[in-house]
């Protein structure tokens, strides 16, 4: 009965504890209670892949940022014919004063299977934000994380990483961003 007794009072110091960790280092502990997933309101699963130069960037090393996870591809029209789009908004967004967010992102996921094709698109459509692919193609992990089955598509999450809205694309994208900022 004892060994029982001091079962139940440990188990209640690790909860205890469990509630009140973070406390002191920033967290968002709303955001930590939050589950992963791909609706809105869920915390975005990470990402980590390597850019053009086979640097690493994971999407969580953006965490403060509004950021656009955008799924295209160098062979994908309708995406080529969206990215003018992407980049007027990230220009016209990325040094704004956002109400809780420190500036915006986009973290471009590439479902090239080429490198010279997808830093060729890079360069050519003027996508001066972080790119990153696994040259997968459709067997993407990226794509397979987020169940991206067609492309253009994207996500916008806020500065804990949370979605707030998908598939933005047009002035759409825009006045979704215009609502963040102060």
């Amino acid at each position: 009965m004892k060994r029982i007794g001091f079962i139940v009072a440990f188990g209640l110091l690790l909860v205890g504890q469990a509630a009140f960790a973070g406390g002191g280092n920033g967290d968002n502990t709303e955001v930590q209670d939050k589950k992963v997933g791909l609706n809105i309101g869920d915390v975005a699963p990470d990402l980590k892949f390597k850019n053009p130069e086979g640097k690493e960037v994971s999407l969580s090393s953006l965490r403060g940022k509004v950021v656009l996870i955008d799924f295209w591809a160098s062979w994908c029209r309708p995406c080529r014919i969206e990215n003018p789009n992407v980049v007027a908004a990230y220009n016209k967004f990325k040094s704004a004063s956002y109400k809780s967010a420190k500036g915006f992102e986009v973290y471009g996921v590439s479902l090239d299977k080429s490198q010279d094709a997808w830093v060729g698109a890079i360069k050519q459509d003027g996508l001066n934000w972080t790119n990153v692919s696994d040259l997968g193609g459709w067997n993407s992990a990226g794509a397979a994380t987020y169940g991206v089955r067609s492309i253009p598509g994207n996500f916008l999450l806020d500065e804990n990483g949370v979605i707030l809205a998908k598939n933005l694309r047009g002035a759409n994208l825009h006045a979704e961003l215009q609502k963040l900022v102060k």
